[in-house]
């Protein structure tokens, strides 16, 4: 699914643009997860793990987007640079098309300027639009941060998966699901 572009005001008075990625953003995409995913331990990859993601699988990846008519992905940009993006799935099952998965991640200097808040206000649109429920997510323990956007936004913790989480230095923590009934 595409994005219809729109454009708000940042906390600090400037001016973002979200919209769908495009081919061209490939190289720009995989530099911000990468760089996003070592700024914090709470994203579900570390930063090397990307290294063997190629800029023509990111193309396909961005193009598979577009043509995806159960998902949609979402860049913020900020002067010209990708701050941020977020992602919705949606189930098709006969049983479980009620519902949705999404996705966030922000670099860090642009944490704290209602990016996030944003996006997942667009998130919930494009949602009911379709006819969706209830949002899912998971997080990892300690993301504070994180889980004070989500229960700020609506959602509620509904489940644990103890242990999910292995850290590179052989530490465990417990990934939390939460829900948002629109």
């Amino acid at each position: 699914m595409v994005f219809k572009e729109t454009e708000f005001q940042l906390k600090d008075g400037r001016t973002a643009l979200l919209r769908s990625p495009c081919e061209e953003d490939a190289a720009e995409m995989l530099q911000f997860i990468r760089t996003a995913s070592g700024e914090t331990d709470f994203l579900m990859r570390y930063p090397e793990e990307w290294a063997e993601t190629t800029l023509e699988q990111e193309i396909a990846f961005i193009n598979a987007d577009y043509c995806n008519p159960n998902g949609m992905m979402i860049a913020c940009i900020v002067d010209g640079k990708i701050a941020g993006s977020c992602q919705i799935s949606f189930r098709t099952g006969m049983k479980d098309r009620h519902r949705a998965s999404v996705a966030i991640a922000l670099l860090r200097e642009f944490w704290n300027l209602g990016i996030g808040t944003r996006m997942f206000e667009e998130l919930f649109r494009v949602a009911r639009d379709r006819g969706v429920r209830q949002i899912e997510l998971d997080f990892i323990e300690g993301n504070t941060r994180a889980r004070a956007l989500y229960e700020k936004m609506g959602f509620r913790i509904t489940g644990v998966k103890p242990d999910a989480i292995r850290r590179k230095d052989g530490t465990f923590a417990n990934e939390y699901m939460m829900l948002k009934r629109l």
